[in-house]
């Protein structure tokens, strides 16, 4: 009988509310969920934008495993020492050559290799290197190391979302979206046994904007003024998804959405 891993997957951690919901809900979701392993995106945890080691240590110690993030990952210039010496804080692997940090890291689970890979869109984003390209090149690197990959692809467009989970179809467990916040219900497995959904959503403030304090976003929608966005200070939502994948070849079998209303 073939042996599965069952991964949870957070979506985006927004401020402190995002992090208060990990502390307190983080643990009987792993009981719930059965999970052998908890990856998070971590980059705008440091008040909606970056994160810092200080978090990085306190999400750690609530039991995730790996931390991916973003676009944002460079706001707090602190964490760089963590990205450099850690394995399990990654940024996206398509930024180029000279950036520090790493975009994929390999973790044992249950005595399986299981590889969890950071890529960053390019449509209404930063000009990065191409992420169909680089995950062709890490997939190389991996071949016969780790059957279980697991993307987290950071991306805008939806189009672009959805083009490389066809593209790396039966090549990967998961393509899994994030950036927008906003939990998508189009999740399902691939003809080749890739999962995919176009975001997993935000962990976050509930009664929000994204994560930002509703008066605030409306102001800015209405005026068009710069203002500062800042994190809405509540009750906080969870998203996410759960995978089970099978161990002996990488596909996965099972993907369901993970979606908790509120924590104080």
């Amino acid at each position: 009988m073939a042996q599965h891993v069952n991964a949870l997957i957070l979506g985006d951690i927004v401020g402190q509310p995002g992090i208060r919901a990990v502390f307190i809900h983080l643990k009987q979701l792993i009981r719930d969920t059965g999970a052998d392993l908890v990856i998070a995106n971590g980059e705008n945890s440091a008040d909606g934008f970056g994160i810092t080691p200080q978090i990085v240590d306190q999400l750690f110690s609530c039991g995730v495993d790996v931390i991916t993030t973003g676009n944002h990952v460079w706001q707090k210039r602190e964490i760089i020492n963590s990205l450099e010496n850690s394995d399990r804080i990654l940024r996206p692997a398509n930024y180029p050559p000279g950036a520090p940090g790493k975009g994929v890291t390999k973790i044992d689970v249950k005595g399986i290799p299981v590889a969890v890979i950071n890529l960053q869109g390019r449509q209404h984003m930063y000009s990065l290197d191409c992420p169909f390209r680089s995950a062709d090149e890490i997939l190389k690197k991996l071949d016969g190391k780790a059957k279980i990959r697991i993307i987290d692809f950071h991306a805008e467009e939806v189009m672009e979302k959805e083009a490389l989970a066809y593209y790396l179809n039966g090549r990967v467990s998961a393509v899994l979206g994030t950036h927008t916040h906003i939990q998508t219900a189009d999740e399902r497995i691939l003809s080749d046994g890739t999962a995919y959904i176009t975001d997993i959503g935000m962990t976050g403030p509930a009664r929000s904007v994204i994560g930002v304090n509703l008066e605030t976003a409306i102001e800015r929608s209405l005026t068009q003024m710069p203002l500062k966005m800042a994190v809405a200070d509540m009750e906080a939502c969870i998203r996410g998804v759960h995978l089970r994948i099978d161990g002996e070849n990488g596909r996965c079998v099972e993907i369901n959405r993970i979606f908790i209303e509120s924590s104080l």
